[in-house]
């Protein structure tokens, strides 16, 4: 078993976490940043025969290097089927995809995320204090995947008891709505942030505190929440990263591109670094995803 890693940041906790969410026999939706990472950490470690499927239409890729984007080369190298952006999510309307991975500006306690708009103390919908780039493919990921795991930081204003606008729903008002609505997933079951693991109540369908990371505490997580926020009676400290995970992501983004672990150093190396980095992982790469 590989050891913990004693070096790592806070968004390679996340996409650690978040890749332990992905198991062997899914088919995987993931976006980009931590997601995309979460994926690739998955592949490559405890769940090799896990399909990723790209919205650009890359599905099953066996890729040398990371994809930085939906639509980035990488996503269809040695792919199972390269298709298009509406096949993807035509197989997904089809219930072939068993969990999404997507992120949220604003959540509530019942895993609803806004994407949309932040109206402010007397804004509206039409009038609000800020305008959001919308959905993208998050809707269609959270009302079709059989179930979705979320990933936002956590911080003051965005864990809300009700969000002002729900760009993709999560279990809406309650048990029940969601079929109520005629969505066809299950909704979220997992949502990772900078500070711990959340989970939902099978029956209430409430968000709740389900694990925290080394180093953090229950007090501080509650005070960035805007509901009563419950906490699991079997609440554990989760483990850091492993050294295998920690290779991964390293090897596969040497220079932090995707999950930024250069910039949380406050290092910008010159482009001869980048570059040489760069040559030397692909020379040496040994992983498998």
């Amino acid at each position: 078993m590989s050891k913990f890693a004693e070096d790592y940041s806070i968004s390679e906790m996340m996409a650690a976490v978040c890749s332990l969410q992905i198991n062997n026999d899914d088919v995987a939706f993931v976006g980009v940043g931590i997601p995309l990472m979460a994926g690739a950490v998955a592949a490559a470690t405890h769940a090799p025969d896990v399909i990723i499927v790209y919205e650009g239409g890359g599905v099953g890729a066996k890729s040398r290097r990371m994809p930085w984007t939906i639509s980035d080369t990488p996503t269809t190298d040695n792919a199972l089927a390269a298709t298009a952006m509406h096949r993807v999510f035509g197989d997904q309307q089809r219930g072939f995809i068993t969990v999404g991975i997507i992120g949220g500006a604003e959540i509530d306690k019942y895993g609803n995320l806004n994407t949309t708009t932040i109206f402010g103390e007397n804004g509206s919908y039409h009038h609000p204090k800020v305008r959001l780039p919308g959905s993208g493919g998050a809707n269609d990921i959270a009302s079709s995947a059989r179930r979705t795991v979320i990933v936002m930081r956590l911080e003051k204003g965005k864990f809300v008891n009700k969000v002002d606008f729900i760009t993709s729903p999560g279990f809406l008002s309650g048990p029940g709505a969601r079929e109520k609505a005629g969505l066809l997933g299950d909704g979220p079951c997992a949502v990772v942030t900078d500070r711990g693991l959340f989970k939902f109540d099978p029956e209430t369908k409430e968000m709740y505190l389900d694990a925290i990371y080394p180093g953090m505490n229950v007090e501080q997580i509650k005070e960035l929440i805007d509901w009563e926020l419950k906490v699991s009676p079997n609440l554990y400290v989760m483990n850091p990263p492993t050294e295998e995970q920690i290779t991964v992501m390293r090897t596969l983004d040497p220079m932090g591109t995707v999950l930024g672990r250069k910039s949380l150093r406050g290092e910008i190396e010159p482009f001869d670094v980048y570059y040489n980095s760069l040559k030397k992982s692909y020379q040496s790469r040994t992983i498998t995803l």
